[in-house]
């Protein structure tokens, strides 16, 4: 079955923000912050810029066959492994947390879209090869945000005392019991048993959940020749060291970004303002921020204190304890990887957005960036429901009022518009306007007053006469509710809360090549997939 989505303008869902608006449609006020344009131009022209810089590749690839050493690889993930020493090979990559079991929906979405743009690449631009890349975030210590799981409404949540680096974290007796609760909830369906024995072979007791999110990840996505990067490593960390030097000893980025974010925020909403020195300390199952204090530099809650000579030499001896924050997370990735497109959703769009200036304080090239795919996904049924209501896949983005206000004007058979009536009365109080002008133009004030009044009142009953209406609706008020719900979980959208388990569950890995059929390498719209 070859999948398609109809696709909708993302200004129209209401869901994302005038920045992501404005940077889709090329706006000249976010121009100066790119690089290159989210068009196939703009990634010939990165290719060309990418061509300049010298990318460790041969580290790369060692580190990769470290990282995979203890894992059965599909033949295409090897081939596009080796395929990373030619300088002819770029990658698409996107980036994320190890969310535990992949978290929400769009973990899946931007990887299918990373392979699915590697694939067009592939086929337009023969003279070069292109590998999707997962890059995983496994250094992130935000727990709250990582350690729960939506699955069939509910929400289960990994109740671990553990600290520091999320990847860093080893899988314990609590997190074995979230797949086992996940097992209940879909064990009934078709592929029920077969996700959570996936779950289970991936994550077993005492393995880091980065290791159990690449053992997952290349479950799910090995076929396709997805490479997937744990950036977590000293030889990787060293290639990055006069980056963190120049951070180090000049606190480079912050004041950079600073005058970034002045330009950016007096059109946009802006994202992360960094610190003084964008840079963590990581070791063991502590992650926390080093501070610059007179001529020290302090990792308070450690109690460390270094000189600027020692910690020059920590750095040079153990690369692998200095992690990147937000501000320069991305010129770590773009160092390690010869890559020319990054595929983001729009709170990471927003963050790129500052950081071009930072990108060519260390000579790194920067990608084009793409907003990542993204979908409704409706049963037949659904799709069905929502017809017989009388609404568009564009409708559902409204709120269920402005549904039920809808479908109630459109069946009832009663007047409930009281358009023409307030236009009759402004034109009513303009005529007596002209009564009292004759007479005494001081009485202006007290008819304007009057004519807010009975405006307001006729408001008011327009509003009544529709709410008294629509109790007549009811059954149809359940159904909107219900597609509502199911499709807007807490009205947020689905990909950003539902899980791949009850998809997975239903369909098995078809579910999966749906998803990539109806992904495009260069953006569209926001998609409807009706299964």
């Amino acid at each position: 079955m070859h999948q398609k989505a109809n696709y909708l303008p993302y200004e129209s869902t209401g869901y994302f923000s005038t920045i992501v608006s404005d940077y889709l449609s090329q706006s000249p006020l976010l121009q100066p912050f790119y690089q290159h344009a989210p068009t196939f131009d703009g990634i010939k022209a990165s290719i060309a810029a990418r061509q300049t810089f010298n990318t460790p590749r041969n580290v790369l690839v060692e580190v990769l066959k470290e990282q995979y050493a203890s894992l059965a690889l599909s033949e295409k993930v090897k081939q596009n492994r080796q395929l990373l020493a030619d300088q002819n090979t770029f990658t698409v990559t996107t980036a994320h947390q190890p969310n535990i079991f992949t978290g929400p929906l769009y973990f899946i979405y931007k990887i299918l879209h990373a392979v699915k743009l590697a694939d067009e690449l592939n086929a337009q631009l023969l003279q070069y090869k292109f590998v999707p890349v997962y890059y995983m975030g496994s250094e992130d210590a935000d727990l709250d945000e990582l350690g729960f799981v939506n699955v069939g409404g509910q929400k289960l949540v990994w109740e671990t005392k553990q600290t520091g680096a999320v990847g860093r974290m080893k899988v314990d007796k609590a997190l074995l019991k979230l797949i086992h609760a996940i097992h209940g909830q879909v064990g009934v369906l078709s592929f029920g048993d077969e996700f959570a024995g996936l779950l289970n072979q991936c994550y077993t007791e005492g393995k880091s959940i980065q290791q159990a999110t690449l053992e997952l990840v290349n479950a799910l996505f090995g076929e396709y020749g997805l490479i997937i990067l744990i950036p977590d490593n000293a030889k990787l960390k060293t290639a990055f060291h006069s980056v963190v030097e120049k951070e180090l000893t000049e606190k480079f980025s912050h004041k950079i970004v600073a005058g970034t974010i002045e330009k950016l925020g007096a059109h946009h909403k802006v994202q992360a303002g960094g610190r003084e020195i964008n840079l963590f300390y990581l070791i063991d199952h502590k992650r926390e921020r080093i501070e610059q204090s007179g001529d020290a530099f302090e990792v308070k809650t450690l109690n460390l204190r270094f000189s600027k000579e020692e910690i020059l030499e920590e750095l040079k001896e153990h690369p692998e304890r200095f992690s990147a924050n937000v501000i320069l997370r991305g010129a770590f990735q773009e160092t390690v990887l010869p890559n020319i497109a990054f595929i983001g959703g729009g709170g990471e769009l927003a963050y790129w957005l500052e950081l071009k200036n930072v990108f060519e304080a260390v000579q790194i090239p920067y990608p084009v960036l793409l907003l990542r795919n993204s979908f409704l996904v409706m049963s037949k049924e659904q799709s069905a429901k929502l017809e017989k209501l009388g609404f568009t896949e564009a409708d559902l983005f409204k709120d269920e009022l402005s549904l039920l206000n809808t479908l109630v004007k459109r069946e009832s058979e009663h007047q409930l518009s009281l358009t023409n009536e307030l236009q009759q009365a402004k034109e009513y109080y303009a005529h007596l306007r002209t009564v009292t002008d004759a007479v005494d133009k001081t009485l202006s004030e007290h008819l304007i007053a009057l004519e807010k009044q009975a405006i307001k009142k006729l408001a008011e009953l327009e509003k009544k006469l529709l709410r008294a209406e629509r109790f007549k609706y009811d059954t149809q008020k359940q159904q909107i509710a219900k597609l509502k719900q199911t499709l807007f979980p807490a009205n947020s959208l689905q990909e950003r809360t539902d899980n791949i388990s009850t998809h997975y569950a239903t369909h098995g890995k078809a579910w999966l090549r749906m998803i990539y059929d109806a992904s495009t390498g260069i953006n569209k719209g926001f998609g409807i997939i009706i299964m």
